[in-house]
Parts: C-alpha cells; sequence; structure tokens
C-alpha cells in the first residue's frame, strides 16, 4: 500500500485535518494507495504560495530562457521515469499500459515545446499618431493558474496545461481527480527534483466540492484551466465569472464519425474502432455516434463486428490487452444504464451489451444499429465503449445530423473525394475534425471545443496567450503639456 502526501510550497504535507481516502485499480477492484485528502484551508494555503512565489522569491526574477531551462529539464525527468510513471497512471485509472506508456513517452514533448515559447513571449510597439508620445504593450503571466485534471488522462492533460502555465511565467496549483491522484503526485516529485523553486507547482488532493470549489473562487486565482464533464465545466465557468477570472473548459463531446461510400472500409472500420473501444470508450474525443451512407451501412456492419469480436478484453497491464476496465464505479453503473436505456428506446443491440466478467468494472464492446439522432444514447454523453451506428443518405443530411448536438469537440470524415473532405470539415461544427485518420493528436496544434464542448484552447502556440495578460505603457517625451481638463487624442 503506498501513502502519498500533498505538495504545496516546496513541501510534502497531510490536510489540515489529517484525513486520507482510498485510490481504487480498477482491474482488481481493491485499494492500492492513499492519498492525503485536502480542504478548502489547504487548497487557500496553496494559491496564496502560489501568488507570493510569483511575487517573491527566485520564480519572480528569474528569465523567460531560465523558465524554458527548467522545462527541458523536467521533460528529460519524464523520459526517464516514462516507464514507473505510466504503470503509477494505469494502476490508477485502468487504461491500457500499451497506451499510457506511449502517452508518457510523448509528454516531454509538452515541455520542450513551451520550454522554446518562453522566451518568444514578445510585446509590440504600435504606431502610435500622437506626437510627442511612445507607446509600447509587454506581455505578463496572468497570475496563478489553476489546472483542474480528469480521471481518464491526467498526466497527458496535466503536463499539457502546467507546461503552457508555466512557461509563462504563471505559478501553478493542480487539483487532480480524487480517482487518480498518484500519478500528478508522482510528476510533484520530478518538479521538485529539477529544481522549480518552492511554490511554483502544487498539488492539492480531494474532493470538487472541497478543493476544487476552493481553488476556483479564491480571490488570488487568476486563470482556470478545466478538463471534465459539462456539468462540471459549468459550475466552474459559474463560480470563476464571479470573479472576473480566465477560463479554459474542455469539456464533453458526441463526435460523429462518418463514413462515406467511397471511403476505405478496411481504415474506416479500423478508425471506427479506435474511436469507440480505445480507452474503453473513456475519452471526451469518442467516436461514439458512427455515420453510415446507406449503400454501405450493412457490409460496414459486418466488417465492424467482425473486427470488434477480436478485442482482447483484459489486464490492462499487459501489452497486448486491448480493452480495459471503467476506471470508477460511478462511471461503470452509468455505461450500463445508458445501455438499458438505448435499448429501451428501441436501438437494437448488435454486440455486447452488459458486464464482462474479466475483471472489476469491465463493460463489453458494445453497439447499437438502427439509432435515430433523436435518441439518448446518440444525444448524451455516455464516456464507454457503447457505439451508436446512424444510417444517412447524402452529404447534406451527414452535416446536419453531425451537427445536431448539444456538442462539438471533434468529429472524423472517411472518403477519398477532395471536396468533399473540405466541404466537410468547414460544414462541420467541431474544433478538431480528422480526414481518414481519427485520434491523432500533437503539441503543436490547438485543441478546444464549439458549443458545450467547450472555451478556450490547449496546446499550440494559442495556449500560452490565455495565460497572459497585456499591459499597455505610453510615455509622454513631449515639452508640451496639454489641457489637463481635456483628454488627448491627437
Amino acid at each position: 500500500m503506498q501513502h502519498y502526501q500533498m505538495y504545496i510550497g516546496g513541501r510534502w504535507v497531510e490536510g489540515s485535518t489529517g484525513e486520507r481516502f482510498e485510490t481504487i485499480d480498477p482491474y482488481t477492484g481493491k485499494p492500492w494507495a492513499t492519498i492525503a485528502r485536502g480542504t478548502e484551508a489547504d487548497a487557500a494555503l496553496a494559491v496564496e504560495t502560489a501568488h507570493a512565489a510569483m511575487r517573491t522569491g527566485p520564480w519572480a526574477t528569474m528569465s523567460a530562457s531560465a523558465r524554458g531551462a527548467l522545462l527541458r529539464r523536467l521533460g528529460d525527468a519524464i523520459t526517464e521515469n516514462a516507464k514507473f510513471l505510466g504503470e503509477v497512471e494505469t494502476r490508477d485509472n485502468g487504461k491500457l499500459i500499451a497506451e499510457m506508456g506511449l502517452q508518457v513517452r510523448y509528454l516531454p514533448q509538452f515541455c520542450y515545446y513551451y520550454a522554446g515559447l518562453a522566451d518568444k513571449i514578445e510585446g509590440t510597439v504600435p504606431p502610435v499618431e500622437r506626437a510627442g508620445y511612445f507607446n509600447y504593450t509587454r506581455n505578463e503571466p496572468i497570475g496563478v493558474a489553476v489546472a483542474i485534471t480528469p480521471w481518464n488522462s491526467p498526466l497527458m492533460l496535466g503536463v499539457n496545461k502546467v507546461a503552457t502555465a508555466l512557461a509563462a511565467g504563471c505559478a501553478v496549483v493542480v487539483k487532480p481527480s480524487e480517482f487518480t491522484s498518484a500519478s500528478t503526485l508522482e510528476l510533484a516529485r520530478l518538479v521538485e527534483k529539477v529544481g522549480f523553486p518552492p511554490g511554483v507547482f502544487n498539488v492539492v488532493c480531494g474532493y470538487g466540492q472541497d478543493v476544487g470549489a476552493a481553488l476556483v473562487r479564491h480571490p488570488k486565482t487568476a486563470k482556470v484551466s478545466f478538463t471534465g464533464s459539462e456539468h462540471g465545466g459549468r459550475t466552474v465557468y459559474e463560480a470563476a465569472a464571479r470573479g472576473f477570472k480566465s477560463v479554459t473548459l474542455e469539456l464533453g463531446g458526441k463526435s460523429p464519425n462518418i463514413v462515406f461510400d467511397d471511403a476505405n472500409l478496411d481504415d474506416a472500420v479500423k478508425g471506427a474502432v479506435s474511436g469507440i473501444f480505445a480507452a474503453s470508450g473513456q475519452t471526451c474525443i469518442a467516436g461514439s455516434r458512427l455515420l453510415l451512407h446507406e449503400t454501405i451501412h450493412d457490409q460496414f456492419v459486418e466488417r465492424l463486428l467482425a473486427y470488434a469480436k477480436t478485442a482482447r478484453i483484459g489486464n490492462p497491464m499487459l501489452e497486448d490487452t486491448q480493452v480495459g476496465p471503467v476506471t470508477t464505479p460511478p462511471q461503470y453503473k452509468k455505461i450500463l444504464d445508458y445501455i438499458e436505456v438505448a435499448k429501451s428506446e428501441g436501438a437494437e443491440l448488435v454486440l455486447g451489451g452488459g458486464a464482462s466478467d474479466v475483471g472489476e468494472w469491465f463493460v463489453q464492446p458494445t453497439i447499437f444499429t438502427n439509432v435515430d439522432n433523436r435518441m439518448r444514447i446518440a444525444q448524451e454523453e455516455v464516456f464507454g465503449p457503447v457505439l451508436s451506428v446512424i444510417k444517412f443518405r447524402d452529404q447534406e443530411e451527414a452535416i446536419a445530423i453531425a451537427n445536431d448536438t448539444m456538442y462539438g469537440l471533434a468529429a472524423g470524415v472517411w472518403t477519398q473525394n477532395i471536396r468533399r473532405m473540405f466541404t466537410m470539415a468547414n460544414a462541420i461544427e467541431a474544433g478538431t475534425v480528422w480526414v481518414n485518420t481519427y485520434r491523432a493528436a500533437s503539441y503543436t496544434t490547438p485543441f478546444g471545443g464549439y458549443k458545450n464542448s467547450g472555451l478556450g484552447y490547449e496546446s499550440g502556440v494559442n495556449a500560452i496567450r490565455q495565460y497572459l495578460k497585456t499591459k499597455s505603457v505610453w510615455i509622454n517625451f513631449d515639452a508640451d503639456v496639454p489641457n489637463p481638463f481635456v483628454m488627448r487624442l491627437t
């Protein structure tokens, strides 16, 4: 049994009440670690400590190039510990070691990318029309940044947020999910090891209603980056608005994966499987609505079923496992409930449809056909390995169905027609559109959602601007002092 403390102000500490909570291995259903449970007081301490680190001490005077050097060292440390970090993540959230290992080995790229951007944050010299005046702008760190991460990919999403904020010069407080706190605390060990000043990086663990809410509403929190459910995002947004805080929200999705009759069907079948059954469907970009052109519907479903039935379900720590468990008991129950909802709505179950007995909290890869886009199973985010197959007649209907949802995070299009590729990419209301692929990502490209899928963007150059504020500076070098009762415009 592992026992983790929180990391605040460069120190490993218990919560103010001394309470702890267990973290469960989703494969075995048994606890493997205990985590110090934070409180509102701990959250306040972390924000105050981060705020002080930005005002006094080494971080306050550190050059942008030196911040970048620290981020590069963090990237190197993650590389050196990638195998261990991947194992901790898999043990904590049940996702495949094959995927977690790949994700962790990719994380240093976020550090290196934003390390390179740290000293490229430049101001401007606008050409003002006023004689005798000089104006320049400077971009400054926005302030204390709170990063609230989900249980499905805490390290990938956490490092992305943290690297961006640190490159901008902010101090950070991370609140990981109460279901998956361990890997973020292991990251804190590396942050400490490579020499970030105390208070610059903090981790407070606990429950949303206690720690998360306190972090968001604290008056010295300037920026909140949240990844999670639509409900959680709305709660964060409303609380942050009361303090006029900057917010980035990456929320849910009900992404369409659209296959036209001219597509390479073998590739599209793999894309459909990757879109929904990878990570056991526990990803915001899951291609949970498979839209098939009516002329290929039957043969595609036949191929899809044959391929999906070969999926190896089991221990996520084994490299050849393809489908692992659901991370949490509430999510496990929610998925099974949605399967029953789909049956009651009249969708036709053609694969799976229940729990799997290979371990704790496993749901069989499940496919429904004859789904109408108005059904709950097609409109609401299940966040599990449940696929809704919807038939369409032509391109116009495919666009209409794709956009007929409150979400707009991602979409896939499978076609060999160049004109259609661009037409569909332009017409679909989603922050990311993949053509003849699915789930591709890079630290260099922006990622965000339309509609109820969120606000703002992670990754890419634009992301760092969301951790900056712009100051305009005016200097008068004219000897003439204008009339003080009249605003000078010329």
